[in-house]
């Protein structure tokens, strides 16, 4: 178990991949810088979520960046142990098989949104996902702030939209922040509505 405070890096796009990490509290961004500085937020992961499972498939370098939100623990987990350990417990396969499917399944939904969706819709769809609805450990209404720089790499817009959206999902009764965020299962509507 590695304790990792808020930007704490758990690796860096570049490092060796050489470890599978099993994110127990707290909160982990995935990010990818392209040659020319440009930045993108692949994923942002929590409690029960893998990251660095590229490690698997003898992925080389780490193609992104891990860093915590928030302060993170996560258990690390080599690359030689973690293959033993599938292998050998069929109980801890069948979980990981079923979470790369659903991160695969989640994937793909982040690119037929990026596709086909307007960044009002992407910005409610992410703050949902952040708000974990539709998970299997439920819905948490408040989650701890986020700033709108990272709403807007994460959503693919400049941060001025993404405070132009906050203002209008606020007023509507969408979400509610000051110190923290709160989002209302009513922010289904955007996504729902064509």
């Amino acid at each position: 178990m590695v304790k990792y405070a808020k930007n704490g890096v758990l690796y860096a796009q570049g490092d060796s991949a050489d470890s599978v990490f099993y994110i127990r509290h707290g909160r982990v961004q995935l990010a990818v810088v392209s040659r020319a500085g440009r930045e993108a937020i692949v994923a942002t992961l929590g409690p029960g979520d893998f990251v660095g499972e590229g490690a698997l498939a003898d992925q080389p370098v780490r193609m992104g960046t891990a860093t915590a939100v928030v302060p993170t623990t996560a258990l690390v987990i080599g690359r030689a142990e973690m293959k033993r350990v599938l292998h050998e417990q069929q109980a801890l396969s069948d979980r990981f098989i079923a979470y790369m499917l659903a991160r695969n399944l989640r994937i793909e939904a982040d690119l037929v949104d990026q596709l086909f969706n307007h960044s009002e819709k992407r910005l409610a769809r992410a703050l949902l996902l952040l708000a974990r609805y539709g998970s299997q450990d439920g819905p948490h209404r408040i989650v701890a702030k986020v700033p709108q720089d990272v709403l807007a790499g994460m959503v693919g817009t400049t941060r001025s939209r993404v405070n132009v959206f906050m203002n209008k999902f606020r007023k509507l009764g969408f979400i509610e922040y000051n110190h923290e965020l709160k989002i209302n299962s009513a922010l289904l509507t955007v996504v729902l509505h064509d």
